[in-house]
Order: C-alpha cells, then structure tokens, then sequence
C-alpha cells in the first residue's frame, strides 16, 4: 500500500468534467489533469468544452494578449 496515496474526496453539489471520459461527474473522480471543474450546476459541467472554446476565442481575439510586432519593437 502506498504510503502516500490520498483519494481526493468529491463533494455532493460539485460538478466536474472529465477530459479523459468525456463526460460529467458529480465530484471529483478522476484525477485534476483531466478535468475541467468544479462547477456549480451539471448544467454548466456539460457546457464545459463549449464554455472553453468560448474563453479561447476571447483570449485569441483580445489585442492585449497579442505578441509583439513582426518587428520586434512593441507598438505603442
């Protein structure tokens, strides 16, 4: 038996979704590398690939987060 081998313990009401299966579930079953969670409703948890894609194209879009100019020089 390991010596430090701890299950993490999910809480009813907390939603995850799990990468890995491809589906939802209600605490955390499946390891945090695999997951997208917590959420609050199952509702959400289900949306969560769609919520990603959605926060992708915000961050893809926002002029912020773009690199520097061809150039190397920042515009200003």
């Amino acid at each position: 038996m390991p010596l430090f081998k701890k299950r993490t313990v999910g809480k009813p009401g907390e939603w995850y979704y799990c990468l890995e299966h491809k589906k939802v579930e209600e605490g955390p079953d499946c390891p945090g590398k695999d997951r997208f969670g917590p959420y609050a409703s199952r509702t959400e948890a289900e949306r969560a690939m769609e919520t990603a894609r959605e926060r992708n194209l915000q961050w893809e879009n926002d002029p912020k987060w773009h690199d520097a100019p061809a150039g190397g020089r920042d515009e200003d």
